[in-house]
């Protein structure tokens, strides 16, 4: 399978009632151990960077290590680069190799919001089989939360379709009460109802546009499983692999002070990510789903 068009898998976990993990990793450990969990559970899977990593790494590089890591996989899998703001980077992304892209426009008025992601679209489709990802609403950082659940914030079910029309976007992520970070509370609230109607507005119109879950680590797994019944096809995990990268690297040197061989802490990380990526894999029903 390998390299997939990812507008085509989240169209199959819309209809087949599950969701793809899309996971951001920072390091070749990283990539390999959540390859290693896609092939052991047969599911498809979306590797993600943030513009940071991508930057520090570059973009040419981390598109060579995606490639050597996806050939002949028997999954399907995608890169993608996460809430980009700036317009030129996406397109950097998507000019070296990125499958999938995100402009994040979403800080910006509606109609803005609408004209940057527009543009993008238009200069990504003409480089090839590569999707474009948008927000609509605010998905904040946990340190928001207090202003998380104001409707101003959040998606507006009505515009969503307008905005998915005008722009032409691949994937549409909505602002629903979900943050990145640690949240505060372990319940966060989550506006259910919101999704389901911005689905059903975006059903009504004939729009085949898979929806983007953003913020899972932390959410009950309730709340994961309610998500993807209600249509979240993609699924975020960023910080919980940053823990896992950072707790794992450190509890392998405090239990071998007096080692000094990087492939063994290489080695940690991987088989640490391994099994986080396998969990959520299971988490959203998509194990078997390849």
């Amino acid at each position: 399978m390998g390299i997939a068009n990812a507008r085509e898998m989240l169209l199959r976990a819309s209809t087949g009632g599950y969701a793809v993990g899309a996971f951001n990793v920072t390091s070749l450990p990283q990539m390999q151990g959540a390859l290693e969990a896609a092939v052991d559970r047969k599911a498809p899977l979306i590797l993600q960077t943030s513009v940071a990593p991508s930057k520090t790494i570059g973009p040419k590089v981390v598109v060579a290590l995606f490639r050597a890591l996806a050939v002949d996989v028997p999954v399907p899998i995608c890169l993608h680069l996460d809430h980009c703001s700036d317009a030129d980077w996406c397109i950097a992304c998507a000019q070296s190799g990125y499958t999938n892209v995100m402009i994040d426009a979403s800080r910006l008025v509606f109609e803005e919001n609408i004209w940057q992601t527009r543009s993008v679209c238009e200069r990504v489709h003409r480089l090839g089989d590569i999707t474009v990802e948008a927000e609509l609403g605010a998905i904040l950082g946990a340190e928001d939360q207090t202003v998380i659940a104001e409707d101003e914030r959040l998606c507006d079910p009505e515009r969503a379709s307008e905005f998915i029309e005008r722009t032409g976007v691949d994937l549409f992520a909505p602002a629903i009460g979900t943050a990145h970070g640690i949240y505060a509370t372990p319940d966060p609230v989550v506006d259910f109802d919101r999704l389901s109607r911005i689905r059903k507005r975006l059903d009504s119109r004939g729009l085949r546009t898979p929806l983007v879950i953003h913020g899972g680590t932390g959410l009950p797994d309730r709340t994961v499983r309610k998500l993807v019944e209600l249509g979240g096809a993609k699924f975020n995990v960023s910080t919980e692999l940053k823990h896992v990268l950072i707790d794992s690297t450190q509890s392998y040197i405090q239990n071998h002070p007096t080692e000094y061989d990087p492939s063994k802490v290489d080695r940690a990380v991987r088989e640490a990510t391994r099994v986080a990526v396998q969990a959520w894999i299971d988490l959203l029903g998509c194990a078997g789903q390849a």
